[in-house]
């Protein structure tokens, strides 16, 4: 990259970094089902944390400085989110499905197998929206770790023009993050361990939708 560009990174990354800042202190947190992510921890276990793609900004506030590394696409928005996410204490494995993605997989592997949890969109980085791919299954089935799907539900938000429809809460707004079950995979998982995962996320996003017609 040239100086501006680097200049222009710089300063985007700040932006998007106090802007995730000032805004989730703003929201009024809820938590549904963090036990969990505990008894996944208990057990002696780490997490694969599965969840959609449009939820990022939601996700890299409520998990911030907790050691997690986070699947990061190479294309140009993964630079900005890598950025970003460093700043908020996460570590980026950079791929995704069309670049990168073998690499991406073994830094996953090798995060979960020194005792950190790793974050992946299901349906990232292109879609289609809120269908799950198969890179969570993969990398909890070669571990014995277990994918630990959850959603975040936001009562006010904005959704820009995108692929996924990324959501950006309001400030002040309230905002509910829901931990599935954990589920285990065999070391060869297909489509029936996929199914699952998916219906997992779609149980999910209902409950979510209900709490937000309360």
């Amino acid at each position: 990259m040239s100086f501006w560009q680097r200049v222009g990174l710089a300063c985007v990354t700040e932006l998007g970094y106090w802007a995730i800042l000032g805004i989730g202190r703003t929201i009024r947190w809820r938590t549904e089902g963090w036990a969990n992510l505990e008894a996944v921890h208990r057990e002696g276990s780490r997490f694969v944390g599965a969840f959609w793609h449009n939820r990022i900004l939601m996700t890299a506030y409520f998990l911030r400085h907790r050691g997690i590394v986070a699947m990061i696409s190479r294309h140009r928005d993964g630079e900005y989110i890598a950025r970003v996410s460093r700043r908020l204490g996460f570590a980026a494995a950079r791929g995704s499905g069309s670049r990168g993605g073998r690499g991406a997989v073994v830094e996953l592997l090798r995060a979960l197998r020194r005792g950190r949890d790793v974050l992946v969109t299901l349906d990232g980085p292109r879609g289609p929206r809120y269908r799950a791919k198969p890179g969570a299954a993969y990398v909890a089935g070669k571990t014995g770790s277990p994918v630990l799907p959850f959603t975040v539900a936001v009562d006010r938000s904005w959704a820009l023009p995108s692929w996924d429809g990324f959501i950006v809460p309001k400030p002040f707004s309230r905002a509910l993050v829901i931990f599935g079950t954990p589920i285990r995979v065999g070391p060869h998982p297909g489509p029936q361990e996929l199914g699952r995962i998916q219906s997992a996320m779609d149980d999910l996003g209902r409950r979510g939708d209900a709490w937000l017609e309360k």
